[in-house]
């Protein structure tokens, strides 16, 4: 096994690669939603135990991880991180039961709840799992060679040639052997379906597929619906890169006006360290892009992103605009506006560190100093999907939450209540935690 924090190029070339010898492997690249962003919480996480070696992998979010973690510890387990995974494996390393293996681990995903899509390696297997909700993407595929492949997005297939076979219906377990792929429904009763809309919204790569339809096309989509909901008189539409590109294509082919580049995207900037000073912070996100001004300069400009969160960047993208002489700066939105923390596996803040619940819609527009502002309606992004409104979850537009969860959960729940930073101090404890910045 090998960890690092940051980018994959940073932590694994090829003559680490050559050194790895093996017949199966899994990996993980995600930043931290629930314990700190540390190595020591860098997934895959491993345990040798009675059952052999197990390693796991996990996108999403425990929703009784706490509960489940006093429990196991009161058993006798003893936890080497602070992120919600590493039950999982405990969970999984508890005696057999009557059944065995497959047994144990459909007894291990019924006792967690919340959203996981999880790739887990044992001795022999391969092993898939969705939550029966279905909150996280999971995709089956093929190699050229006949060796099976799991991948949170469909791109990965592409990248390495391999076929795209189907995605993991939600509450399947998938387990490959050297006998070929068998499938298990864990939850055969769980009717409903709760896909995270932000996926395609956001955080999926325009060039993956999710259940039949290409993200690119549903931003694309998101855009034209924008327009419809939203006639704005203008003489260009910009998007901010990379976010907005596909959302302000499709305002630009709806309604007719041209379509822009004029932020430069510096692709060789990663993501900002928590500066000390405001004017190092802001010159962190003009390096990041910067504007040709010649394009703008007199004109009245439509900018599209695909959320505002806190609104710090946003503000500074319209400012940027009128300093260079556009004569109007309308903000449009290709998703509705948060209004809820994000439970399930994306990184949103406290809600009342939300831009849309500490303002009110007018108060944006002036914090932003945009001529006008916008969002595109739920029921309009949701006809983007073309999917079912009931196939998604929708708690951070609507608050209703599909799977219950403690008032009192948030990233580093398990944190607080961990012997590892207990008895620290509050300075060295909130240190650790802000290590996690990279």
């Amino acid at each position: 096994i090998h960890k690092g924090m940051g980018l994959v190029p940073a932590i694994f070339d090829m003559p680490l690669l050559e050194k790895m010898k093996g017949t199966a492997a899994i990996g993980h690249t995600r930043y931290s939603t629930a314990g700190s962003s540390t190595l020591r919480n860098a997934q895959p996480l491993t345990v040798d135990c009675v059952k052999g070696k197990i390693a796991i992998a996990h996108n999403g979010n425990l929703t009784n991880a706490s509960e489940l973690r006093e429990e196991l510890e009161a058993k006798g387990s003893i936890f080497q991180t602070t992120v919600d995974s590493e039950i999982i494996l405990h969970l999984l390393a508890q005696p057999v039961r009557l059944g065995g293996h497959e047994s144990a681990l459909i007894d291990a995903v019924h006792r967690i709840q919340g959203a996981y899509s999880l790739v887990m390696l044992t001795e022999t297997e391969l092993i898939g799992v969705r939550d029966p909700h279905g909150f996280r993407p999971l995709s089956l595929g093929q190699m050229e060679d006949g060796a099976y492949v799991l991948a949170s997005e469909t791109c990965a297939f592409d990248l390495t040639k391999a076929r795209f076979i189907r995605d993991l219906e939600p509450g399947e377990i998938v387990i490959i052997d050297a006998s070929g792929v068998r499938s298990i429904q864990a939850f055969p009763e769980q009717k409903r379906r709760a896909f995270c809309i932000f996926e395609y919204v956001y955080f999926a790569r325009p060039d993956s597929s999710i259940d039949g339809r290409n993200v690119y096309k549903v931003r694309v989509d998101m855009g034209r619906q924008l327009a419809r909901e939203n006639r704005i008189e203008a003489d260009l539409v910009i998007p901010v890169p990379d976010s907005g590109v596909c959302a302000a294509l499709g305002y630009s082919l709806e309604s007719g006006i041209p379509f822009e580049m004029a932020f430069v995207r510096n692709h060789y900037v990663g993501r900002s360290f928590l500066q000390p000073s405001q004017f190092v912070r802001e010159f962190a996100v003009r390096v990041k892009l910067n504007l040709i001004a010649e394009l703008v300069r007199g004109k009245r400009v439509i900018i599209i992103d695909d959320s505002i969160v806190r609104g710090t960047t946003s503000k500074m993208r319209v400012t940027s605009l009128k300093e260079a002489g556009a004569k109007e700066v309308h903000f449009l939105v290709s998703c509705p506006p948060h209004v809820n923390p994000c439970v399930y596996g994306i990184d949103f803040p406290d809600r009342d560190k939300l831009m849309a619940v500490t303002h009110t819609h007018e108060g944006i527009r002036q914090f932003l100093n945009a001529d006008s502002l916008a969002y595109l309606s739920q029921d309009g992004m949701v006809r983007a999907t073309g999917h079912p409104k009931e196939n998604f979850c929708l708690a951070c537009f609507d608050g209703d939450y599909p799977v219950k969860f403690a008032s009192s959960m948030e990233k580093h729940l398990l944190e607080r209540r961990s012997p590892v930073l207990h008895g620290l101090g509050p300075e060295v404890a909130a240190e650790a935690r802000q290590q996690t910045l990279f």
